[in-house]
């Protein structure tokens, strides 16, 4: 892959000049200051990646040629975060970590303890969760934008782990009281994973034990106690190596 990634919404066939505008075309411009013949590497952020070369830049804009096209196979097995919103100084800085360790799909979660509160603003909240995403997703030059669902309350995360333990899917949630270690799980046999997040705060007993009732488990991660904002991208980095994803 080239040395920088850039979105567009549709990539079309080779040999033909395509503008790279708006924020992506103004990253590219200006902040990273592309040159004409520089190769970029365009993707929708679907999986469809696409070689090409910088034919001119003007301010806030590349033309580019598509050279050549190829569709890069999604990660498996995918993984979904159910993260529980961290403190604001704190909360997009979860979504980059988890991004560029490669989570598949994230979901913003209202704990019980979380400081945090979106009842008012979840449209926002989401907003900037999706754009720290594509960010980090650009740096980190992934084929795949990971998907950043609507907040969700505590039953729609149980209704979560239910389906994914309907479809054999390992679920995962992480916390100090886990008697199982995370490497204990069959990880390489899961057609799918889920890893559950609690807040500064922690899990509160009430959550720990809806989530085992609902097919959980309650694991515990490694030997010290992670922040909220860097225990998903800990246990992402885990399933690299733990399953055919790396």
């Amino acid at each position: 892959m080239a040395a920088t990634v850039f979105y567009l919404d549709e990539i079309p066939e080779p040999g033909t000049v395509v503008v790279l505008d708006g924020a992506e075309g103004r990253h590219a411009a200006t902040v990273r200051r592309t040159r004409v013949g520089e190769p970029i590497t365009l993707s929708d952020g679907r999986g469809l990646l696409a070689v090409s070369e910088v034919i001119a830049v003007q301010r806030d804009r590349l033309e580019l040629v598509v050279r050549d096209r190829t569709r890069a196979e999604p990660a498996s097995p995918p993984v979904t975060v159910v993260q529980a919103l961290p403190k604001s100084d704190r909360s997009e800085l979860a979504v980059e970590l988890m991004t560029e360790a490669g989570a598949d799909v994230i979901v913003p979660w209202q704990a019980a303890r979380c400081v945090a509160n979106w009842e008012a603003k979840a449209d926002k909240g989401v907003g900037k969760w999706r754009n720290a995403a594509r960010a980090a997703a650009r740096q980190s030059r992934r084929a795949y934008i990971p998907e950043v669902t609507a907040l969700h309350r505590t039953a729609q995360v149980l209704e979560l782990v239910r389906s994914a333990k309907a479809a054999d899917g390992v679920v995962a949630a992480l916390h100090e009281s886990g008697t199982t270690r995370f490497t204990e799980l069959p990880w390489r046999a899961a057609p799918a994973a889920v890893l559950i997040v609690g807040p500064e705060g922690g899990l509160d007993d009430t959550e720990i034990d809806t989530l085992a009732d609902a097919g959980a488990d309650v694991v515990l991660l490694g030997p010290t106690v992670l922040r909220t904002s860097t225990a998903a991208a800990v246990a992402l980095g885990a399933l690299g190596a733990l399953t055919p994803r790396w």
